[in-house]
């Protein structure tokens, strides 16, 4: 004869508070996890678009008017902001350093300190800032588009690699005109420096120029060349990921777009502490 079930006692019937708690426990660990796990996710993607990318870069057909038109979108685009933008950065920077410098009677090495940290800093990382704001958020958004509209999976169709097509010649535009950006940027700041900094605060201009030609080397320029280039990789290709990677319709496309900014600007920042470090050879 079977034996009888016997009802489980208090001990072992779980209450409601058993379970929410229970369950509480298990949204805390996997909130936990994806919080540890999705920048390394993220990293991973990245990577993987960027083979992807260098492997097309290299392969036919050269499509030289998309790169055209991205340089055109990307750099002529960009001059406005960019220049405006560099103006005011270096003007603030005159007046700040030479109301510091002052002092201590030092007021005329403001334009090398300036130069330099236009060369080195202010230069490269503002305008990749104002790109990716501008240019970055537009790509995500475009091609944020494409996807949700089924316009990747036509090209897919007629035998067209979409990364060749839509992120290739996005990536290049950015390495060649971020690079000349910087320069444009740099110029006109250092112009906006020595206008305040002769005009309205009473340096001398030989002593300004001076002091900037003797102290800002060949060296401090390419260390912010160098900077923007990788910059601008950087800002195609993780925008180009945040739309490539896009779902939900529009609504999904804007937070893309959100995204893509955000990622941007922590990513430059990261990247400009990292090559200092190398090229200084200490800090890591």
């Amino acid at each position: 004869m079977a034996g009888k079930a016997t009802a489980p006692t208090d001990a072992q019937r779980a209450t409601p508070e058993d379970e929410e708690e229970g369950f509480s426990l298990k949204k805390l660990g996997e909130a936990i996890a994806k919080f540890v796990l999705a920048p390394i996710a993220e990293l991973g993607t990245l990577a993987r678009l960027l083979s992807q990318v260098l492997f097309w870069v290299v392969r036919p057909p050269y499509r030289f008017r998309l790169f055209v038109e991205q340089a055109e979108f990307i750099g002529v685009g960009s001059v406005f902001i960019v220049g405006l933008t560099g103006f005011f950065v270096g003007a603030v920077l005159g007046l700040q350093l030479v109301d510091g410098f002052r002092d201590f009677g030092a007021e005329n090495q403001t334009g090398a300190v300036v130069g330099i940290a236009m060369a080195r800093e202010m230069g490269p990382v503002f305008t990749a800032l104002m790109v990716s704001s501008r240019a970055g958020s537009a790509m995500t958004t475009e091609i944020g588009s494409m996807r949700v509209s089924d316009q990747i999976n036509a090209l897919i169709t007629m035998a067209v690699n979409p990364v060749q097509f839509l992120i290739v010649p996005r990536f290049v535009a950015g390495i060649v005109m971020v690079p000349i950006l910087d320069v444009l940027f740099c110029s006109i700041g250092l112009f906006g420096a020595y206008l305040v900094c002769t005009m309205l605060l009473g340096i001398d201009p030989g002593i300004f120029l001076g002091q900037m030609r003797w102290l800002v080397d060949w060296p401090d320029m390419m260390q912010g060349l160098i900077k923007a280039m990788v910059f601008g990789g950087t800002i195609s290709l993780i925008a180009c990921r945040q739309g490539f990677y896009a779902s939900g319709g529009a609504a999904g496309v804007g937070r893309a777009t959100n995204r893509s900014v955000v990622h941007n600007a922590i990513a430059i920042l990261a990247l400009d502490y990292l090559i200092t470090a190398l090229v200084l050879g200490q800090g890591i």
